[in-house]
């Protein structure tokens, strides 16, 4: 058990994952190259909406277990975009002004 990977994906050239938002995140703001592996199990599948959106970005690459190794033979890094955070100020500055928060 680890209390972080954060180090490990700093030292990374590919990060393989699944395909929470957390880990999903971390990697894309580490700038490094992902494949996300999605649960087709899980119900709802937020994780098969959210991989699918930031591959179409060219974010990422995804797949299933059964698919991993065939994209990684196929991937080309060259297509990814990096990945720029929104600003989180707009937001709260949004969420502040609608409940009566505002300066």
């Amino acid at each position: 058990f680890k209390d972080s990977i954060a180090a490990d994906i700093q030292s990374a050239s590919l990060v393989i994952s699944h395909a929470g938002a957390g880990s999903v995140s971390e990697s894309l703001g580490a700038g490094k190259p992902l494949v996300v592996v999605i649960n087709e199990d899980l119900m709802g599948n937020h994780q098969t909406e959210l991989a699918a959106k930031l591959k179409q970005l060219n974010h990422l690459f995804y797949c299933t277990c059964s698919t991993l190794e065939e994209t990684l033979r196929s991937m080309n890094l060259s297509e990814l975009q990096p990945y720029k955070p929104g600003n989180s100020k707009l937001f709260s500055s949004y969420l502040d002004s609608l409940m009566g928060y505002s300066k």
